[in-house]
C-alpha cells in the first residue's frame, strides 16, 4: 500500500524550505505560492541549484540539458563526453517526435564500455559515444503496468494489460500468463507497498531467472471510488455523460485480505514454477533476494498479526522449501524492510538488517543461517546500506549515529568491525556509491547550506573533494528565523526534536498567532538537519504573513529506535497527542506566542492528528485544517492498520478510543477538512462519516474536495490547496477580534 505520508514533497523538504521577504529596494514586492509551492509556476526557478550526477563505472558524470561531461573528482574539472545533438545524430533520430529532448536521465549501464542508454519514449537506444554509432535499439512497450530491464542478460520483464511478459536478449517476447486481470495481478507491488515493497519483478544477478509476485485479490471487497469527467470531456456517440464508477480493491482492517504467491521463470527452459511456501492466506511475503549463483531464492515471511517473521530459502529450479534461516518475534510487531545481501567477496555470507536489539543494525550470517556477529550497534539506526567496498572488505551505509536528525555516510570493516565516518559529519547526506565501491557522490544539505556536493574516495583514510555548493537563492532578501531544539516527551525522559519558524520582522515584544504543523505517524518525521531544519515552503509563506510555525516529532515517528516507534502500539494518536501537548506547553512559556490564537494543520496521519487535537483539546486549538484525515482505523487498510492497532476484533478498546466519530460533538473551534475525491489511501468514507457525525452532533466543520485527485493534490492544484489552507487561518486565526479589524488591514 502507499504508506500514509505527510503532505510534503521530497523536493520541497530538501530543496525549497524558505521564502524571502522584499529588500528595501523592492519595498512592497511579495512572493506568492507560485514561488514557494512545488506545483507553482516559479518553484523550479527559486529552489537551490542542483546538479544531475551519475557514475560511468568509477567515473563521475554530470548530466545536463544539452550535454554530458566527465568530471575529474580531484579538481572538479569537466570534459564534454557528448552533446544532445550528437546523440540524436549518432542514433539516427531526425524526426522531431523521435528525438531525445534532454540528457538528464542518460544512463551508463556498462562500467567498461562507452555506452550511453537514452530513451525517446518508445525506444531504449544504446549509443556508443566513442564509435559514434548506435549498437542497439529496443522497443519500449507503451502503457505497461510494470517494467524491469536486466543489465546483465539484457532481458526485459513487463506487465501489459494485466499479463506478464519477458523479452529475451534476442528481442523475442514470451507471454508468461493468461489469467491476469484486475483480480489476478502479476509483477506489481503487493501488500499495499508495506514491508519495503515497491515492485513485483525480481531479476536474478545474471538475469537468467525472474522471480515475480502473483496477487489474487478476487476475495477482497471493492471500494467505490467515482471518476468525475474532465470539464472539456466530450462523450463518444451513445456514451453517457455521467460520472463513472472506478472501484479499487481495498482490504480494511479485520477483513479478508488478498493472497500472494511467488513465481520463478527460467529464460533457458521457458518454464515457470511457484515457490512451495504453503497456504498464502493471512501471510505476507517480502524482501525477495537471490543467491549469487541464482540457484536459491530468499524471502521474509510474516504472519497476519505481524509479530512473527521468518527468513526462508527456496530452490529456484523446483520451488521446494529448503530451510528456515532466521526467526524473529516481537510482542508488538516485527517489520522486515530490507532483503538480505551477500558479500561480494564471500558468497557463503550475507548481511541482514533487523532492530531486534532495539535499533536497526547490520548483522553478518553464513548461508546456513548461523549468526556470525553484529556489525553495527548503538542507540542509533542504520538507515540504508549503500553497497560494498570489495578491496577493503567493508560495507558502506547511512545512519543516524552522528545525531538523530542527521543522515551521514559510514563504512564498517566486516573483519574488524571498525566504523569510519565518510562525510563531514553534519547535515543530511544522500550518497551514491560507484560500481567498484571505492568512491561516492555525496549530495547533502545543512541548516545553513542549501545544497552541496562532494566526491569521496574510500580508502583507509577517506578523502573528500569539494565539487559544488549552491548559492543561497534568497541572498539579500529578508527571511524568517529558523531554529531547532528539543523538549522532553510526555514520559519525562525522551528527547523530542522541534523546528520553529518565526514571523518575518519578528518582534519579541509582540504576540503572534501560532500554527502547529503535525504529522506524527510511523515511517516519517518532519525535523531534520537539512536547510532551514527541513522547513516546508508553506511555513515560510505563513511566516511572511505574520505567523509563528512550530513542528514537533512525537514518539511514534521514525529513525529513533523500536521503543520510540512502538510507544503508540494499539492506541494510535494517544501518546502522540500527549507529546504534542508538551510542545504546546513549551509554546505557552514563550512571551511572544498568543495563547488564544493557536492553530493546527496536518495531512494524512497528520490530518488524523489535527482533528484529534482540536476535538480533544477544544480550549487550546482555535482553528484547524485537516487534509486526507483518518477518522476511524477500522476503515484503514489491513497491513498498516493491523501492524499498529491489531484488528478491530482483538483490540476493540483501542479502536473505540482512537475513533474520531465520538469526538464530533466536542468540536468548538473552526475546522476545515480537505480531501481528494479519488483518494485510494485514506478513502473518502473517513471524511464523509465524520461529517455525518458532526451533523448528528450539531457541530459545524467546513469541507472542501478536489475531484479527480488522489491522496495528495497534484500539479498546480497544490498551489490552490495551500492558498485555501492559508486563507482559512487568515480568516479565523489571525484576526484579533472583529471583522472590522480585518477590513482595516
Amino acid at each position: 500500500m502507499m504508506k500514509i505520508k505527510p503532505f510534503i514533497s521530497l523536493v520541497g523538504l530538501i530543496a525549497l524550505t524558505g521564502l524571502f521577504s522584499p529588500t528595501n529596494s523592492m519595498a512592497q514586492k511579495q512572493f506568492t505560492l507560485e514561488d514557494l509551492n512545488f506545483g507553482g509556476k516559479n518553484f523550479y526557478r527559486m529552489r537551490p541549484e542542483a546538479r544531475y550526477l551519475t557514475w560511468w563505472g568509477s567515473k563521475p558524470v554530470r548530466q545536463e540539458l544539452n550535454s554530458c561531461s566527465l568530471i575529474d573528482p580531484s579538481n572538479g574539472k569537466e570534459t564534454t563526453l557528448f552533446t544532445l545533438d550528437e546523440i540524436n545524430e549518432w542514433a539516427g533520430l531526425t524526426a522531431s517526435e523521435d528525438k531525445i529532448r534532454h540528457l538528464y536521465n542518460v544512463e551508463f549501464p556498462y562500467a567498461d564500455r562507452p555506452i550511453a542508454l537514452v530513451q525517446n519514449g518508445h525506444e531504449d537506444i544504446f549509443v556508443n559515444f566513442k564509435t559514434h554509432k548506435t549498437e542497439k535499439k529496443q522497443e519500449r512497450k507503451q502503457n505497461t503496468q510494470a517494467r524491469d530491464w536486466n543489465q546483465s542478460s539484457a532481458a526485459t520483464a513487463y506487465v501489459l494489460d494485466h499479463q506478464l511478459y519477458v523479452t529475451d536478449p534476442n528481442g523475442t517476447d514470451h507471454q508468461l500468463t493468461k489469467d491476469g486481470s484486475r483480480d489476478i495481478v502479476y509483477g506489481q507491488s503487493v501488500h499495499r507497498d508495506e514491508f519495503g515493497i515497491n515492485g513485483g519483478l525480481f531479476w536474478s544477478p545474471k538475469g537468467n531467472r525472474l522471480a515475480f509476485y502473483r496477487m489474487d485479490q478476487s476475495m477482497v471487497n471493492d471500494y467505490p471510488l467515482v471518476d468525475i469527467p474532465e470539464l472539456d470531456w466530450k462523450p463518444a456517440k451513445g456514451e453517457s455523460r455521467a460520472a463513472k464508477a472506478d472501484p479499487i480493491k481495498y482490504p480494511m482492517a479485520g477483513e479478508t485480505s488478498h493472497k500472494v504467491t511467488v513465481g520463478v521463470y527460467d529464460l533457458s527452459t521457458g518454464k515457470t514454477i511457484y515457490l512451495q511456501a504453503g497456504d498464502p492466506t493471512d501471510r505476507y511475503f517480502t524482501n525477495i533476494a537471490w543467491s549469487p549463483d541464482e540457484k536459491t531464492i530468499y524471502m521474509f515471511e510474516v504472519n497476519r498479526d505481524q509479530n512473527d517473521c521468518r527468513l526462508v530459502s527456496y530452490d529456484a529450479t523446483t520451488g521446494a522449501k529448503l530451510k528456515e534461516l532466521y526467526h524473529e518475534t516481537d510482542e508488538k510487531f516485527v517489520e522486515p524492510l530490507h532483503p538480505i545481501q551477500f558479500l561480494p567477496w564471500n558468497k557463503d555470507q550475507f548481511i541482514l538488517q533487523t532492530q531486534k536489539d532495539g535499533y536497526n543494525h547490520i548483522y553478518l550470517f553464513d548461508k546456513e543461517g548461523r549468526q556470525i556477529k553484529q556489525l553495527t550497534s548503538g542507540k542509533w539506526v542504520v538507515l540504508d546500506v549503500l553497497g560494498f567496498n570489495k578491496k577493503l572488505k567493508s560495507i558502506v551505509y547511512a545512519s543516524s549515529e552522528c545525531n538523530p536528525i542527521q543522515r551521514n555516510t559510514w563504512m564498517v570493516d566486516v573483519n574488524s568491525g571498525k566504523r569510519t565516518l565518510l562525510d563531514n559529519g553534519k547535515g543530511y547526506h544522500y550518497a551514491r556509491l560507484n560500481a567498484a565501491g571505492d568512491a561516492l557522490i555525496d549530495s547533502y544539505s545543512e541548516p545553513t547550506v542549501p545544497h552541496a556536493y562532494e566526491f569521496i574516495t574510500l580508502n583507509t583514510k577517506p578523502q573528500r573533494h569539494h565539487y559544488f555548493t549552491a548559492p543561497d537563492p534568497w541572498k539579500g532578501y529578508k527571511v524568517p528565523e529558523y531554529s531547532n531544539g528539543t523538549i522532553k516527551a510526555a514520559d519525562g525522559t525522551t528527547d523530542l526534536y522541534w523546528r520553529m519558524v518565526k514571523p518575518v520582522d519578528f518582534d519579541p515584544t509582540k504576540k503572534y498567532p501560532t500554527v502547529i504543523y503535525v504529522y506524527g505517524g510511523p515511517h516519517a518525521h518532519n525535523v531534520d538537519a537539512t536547510w532551514h531544519w527541513g522547513s516546508r515552503g508553506w511555513e515560510t509563506y505563513m511566516a511572511q504573513k505574520g505567523y509563528l510555525l512550530f513542528i514537533l516529532d512525537n514518539r511514534g515517528s521514525d529513525n529513533r529506535g523500536k521503543a520510540f516507534e512502538q510507544a503508540t502500539f494499539r492506541h494510535l494518536g494517544q501518546q502522540e497527542m500527549k507529546d504534542q501537548m508538551e510542545g504546546v506547553k513549551f509554546l505557552k512559556s514563550l512571551p511572544y506566542v498568543d495563547q488564544n490564537r493557536i492553530g493546527v494543520h496536518g495531512w494524512s496521519f497528520g490530518g488524523f492528528m489535527t482533528i484529534s487535537l482540536i476535538t480533544n483539546y477544544p480550549d487550546v486549538f482555535k482553528v484547524a485544517v485537516a487534509g486526507g484525515p483518518v477518522i476511524d482505523w477500522k476503515w484503514y487498510e489491513v497491513m498498516y492498520g493491523e501492524r499498529y492497532m491489531d484488528t478491530p476484533q482483538t483490540n476493540p478498546e483501542g479502536y473505540a478510543q482512537t475513533s474520531l466519530l465520538p469526538k464530533a460533538k466536542d468540536l468548538k473551534g473552526k475546522l476545515q477538512i480537505i480531501i481528494g475525491l479519488n483518494d485510494p489511501v485514506v478513502v473518502p468514507q473517513h471524511a464523509y462519516s465524520f461529517l455525518k457525525a458532526c451533523i448528528a452532533a450539531g457541530t459545524q466543520p467546513d469541507f472542501f474536495v478536489y475531484p479527480g485527485e488522489p491522496h495528495n493534490m497534484r500539479g498546480h492544484q497544490s498551489v490552490h490547496l495551500h492558498d485555501r489552507i492559508t486563507q482559512y487561518f487568515e480568516d479565523y486565526l489571525k484576526p484579533l477580534s472583529a471583522p472590522a479589524e480585518k477590513k482595516a488591514e
